[in-house]
Order: structure tokens, then C-alpha cells, then sequence
């Protein structure tokens, strides 16, 4: 996967916005008001690609014991996000179910006038 199929991946979904709250580098996709993915833009200049996205916990520890490329949240919290190498051994297609994943976890926390303004 390429960054801009990332970008145009995540920002195509409803209610999802850009932002750059930590430094010029951390691109982070929110839903509401709440993240759910982060990617480092050097990593992506520098081809070694990773997205930080939301997972239930026990689908979390599934697919890190099923594939090296998905790693505990580098930086988030180990029990709900995986930290996922683009272009190792995760298939594009599966890298877009664990975006859908992490948007759908976040986007059903949000208060029912949060997801109304959407």
C-alpha cells in the first residue's frame, strides 16, 4: 500500500478528519473527536511504513501471534492498539479490514450528538 491509498483509505470514511496534534510528522485520522490511526510520514519517506490502529484485545493478541508485520501500539496502549508494518506480511486487504476495525471500535464510543454532527 502506498500513503496516499492510506490517506484517501481513511479520509474517505464518515466524519474522519486530519491532524498533526504531536509534531509535523504523526498524521493522525480521527473520527469525532477521537484517533483511531496514526502513521509517521519520514517512516513512509524513508519506506518503512507503519500505521498505530485501535483493536479489540483479543483479536489485538490473535493477530500478533498470526503475523510478524503486527506488533503491539508502539507509544499507545499494548491492550487496545496494534502498530501494523505496511507492506510486510499483511495484505493490503487485510490492512483496510483492520482500518474499518479501529474506525468501528472508535466510531461506536462516540455520544449519539457526536456521531448527529458527523
Amino acid at each position: 500500500m502506498f500513503l496516499d491509498d492510506f490517506y484517501e483509505y481513511c479520509l474517505a470514511k464518515k466524519g474522519v478528519t486530519e491532524h498533526f496534534p504531536f509534531d509535523k510528522d504523526t498524521l493522525v485520522f480521527k473520527v469525532g473527536s477521537k484517533m483511531f490511526a496514526l502513521s509517521s510520514l519520514i517512516e513512509w519517506e524513508n519506506e518503512n511504513p507503519s500505521v498505530n490502529l485501535k483493536c479489540e484485545p483479543n483479536k489485538a493478541i490473535d493477530l500478533r501471534e498470526q503475523y510478524e508485520g503486527i506488533e503491539a501500539g508502539w507509544h499507545m496502549s499494548k491492550v487496545h492498539w496494534n502498530t501494523i508494518k505496511i507492506n510486510e506480511d499483511v495484505s493490503d486487504n487485510l490492512l483496510k479490514e483492520l482500518i474499518d476495525h479501529s474506525y468501528d471500535l472508535v466510531y461506536n464510543t462516540l455520544a449519539k450528538k457526536e456521531t448527529e454532527n458527523l
